[in-house]
């Protein structure tokens, strides 16, 4: 673990990037393979590195905001604006803060980015990747600031995965019963 930590302590950025770039494009074809129900290799070669360049440039804006809405929320308790916080308190604030202020711009994004990989204009089920800020990702983000800082990041990578599945399943076909 020495080594994993040192690395993400010494290239914060970098290892972000390459950390969504793998787990979050792994989600993508998690996704796919979720609507499609079987599993194939789901992209070309260039849609694959254009998803792992997506998943990059989202790593730069996670990374910053989760050390920007930590100093936030310490802020409002050393202003007085929050009471004093334990541990759960504190990742509690940190993960409502961050997934109502900063959630919705990264939602829209990460659409925006996918549609202009794939050539088109997708925008259904957009409801319900905001609604998912509400009951998935304030509780994931909550577990994810409990821990401490050198994991935060890769926990928020793994969580990538949890939201293929999450996207695939509100985009598989629905079934003619």
């Amino acid at each position: 673990m020495n080594w994993y930590i040192n690395i993400v302590s010494e290239y914060p950025i970098i290892s972000a990037m390459i950390q969504f770039a793998f787990l979050g494009t792994l989600g993508d074809m998690i996704s796919k393979w979720i609507v499609v129900r079987k599993i194939y290799f789901p992209f070309a070669f260039r849609v694959l590195l254009l998803k792992m360049l997506e998943w990059s440039a989202l790593a730069v804006c996670i990374k910053y905001a989760f050390i920007g809405f930590q100093g936030f929320v310490d802020s409002l308790v050393l202003h007085n604006l929050l009471p004093e916080l334990n541990l759960f308190t504190r990742s509690l604030s940190i993960s409502i803060s961050m997934n109502l202020q900063f959630g919705p711009f990264l939602v829209i994004m990460h659409r925006i980015l996918d549609n202009a990989i794939a050539k088109e204009k997708n925008w259904n089920n957009l409801d319900k990747g905001l609604l998912s800020l509400l009951w998935f990702w304030i509780p994931a983000h909550t577990i994810t600031f409990i821990l401490p800082r050198p994991f935060q990041i890769g926990l928020a990578a793994i969580w990538s995965v949890m939201l293929g599945i999450i996207l695939g399943y509100y985009n598989r076909p629905k079934s003619s019963t």
